[in-house]
């Protein structure tokens, strides 16, 4: 799935070059030379990553990663740098970078880091009362689902089925499987039953309907990689 990804440095060439390998890979790229301008971009826009550099006029990278983190938001954030001083490195991580490359560095080192992370950042985080996954937010007590910040009505099998899959991300269930762990015993269902709920979940996750992906002759997964 195509990323959107921001680059944040004050060398021209620099931001040309990986640009140039970001999109041979299919990512979408914005560009900006200073901090101030990134931050501007980043208020009105939504990225996948964040490369930042740390030295720039007008904001460092630093205070650009402050200000993001002091927001709440946990976007990706991979710092560049030429300084060796460990200090740096320890101070980036502390107020919220995810990663560091060190100036210079190889073109196939930049995207195995950039895809490792963005890997990272595709993968749920799931607790005992909440299920983060892309834009998706499951909140077990309460019932209730968001997406993209926005809550969206679900019946409570169709919710109970949804919540099932993205507890148990990746992992193939047959119908007659999901039949059992999410409807009781007692209650007469077919294996229909759980194509039908599928699809109306799948109408409602809206952009995210391919996280649940059905896997012909078995039955269903929720596919966090696609």
């Amino acid at each position: 799935m195509n990323k959107n990804i921001l680059i944040v440095d004050d060398e021209e060439d620099l931001l040309l070059m990986l640009k140039h390998h970001l999109l041979k890979e299919g990512d979408f790229v914005t560009l900006a030379s200073d901090g101030a301008r990134a931050l501007s971009l980043f208020i009105k826009h939504k990225y996948d990553l964040i490369v930042l550099d740390i030295m720039m006029p007008e904001m460092d990278g630093f205070e650009v990663c402050r200000k993001i983190r002091s927001e709440g938001d946990r976007t990706p954030i991979i710092f560049l740098t030429a300084r060796t001083d460990e200090f740096d490195e320890v101070l980036g991580l502390e107020i919220g970078a995810d990663d560091f490359i060190r100036k210079p560095f190889s073109i196939k080192t930049f995207q195995s880091r950039v895809r490792a992370l963005l890997r990272r950042s595709d993968s749920p985080v799931i607790d005992t009362e909440k299920i983060q996954i892309k834009g998706i937010e499951i909140r077990k007590s309460s019932y209730n689902v968001l997406i993209d910040g926005s809550q969206v009505d679900f019946p409570r099998k169709e919710f109970e089925l949804l919540t099932f899959l993205a507890s148990n991300p990746n992992k193939v269930f047959s119908r007659s499987s999901l039949l059992n762990q999410v409807w009781s015993d007692d209650v007469y269902v077919v294996d229909r039953t759980v194509d039908v709920h599928i699809g109306r979940i799948r109408k409602k996750l809206g952009p995210y309907r391919d996280l649940l992906e059905t896997v012909v002759g078995i039955g269903y997964q929720c596919n966090t990689q696609y």
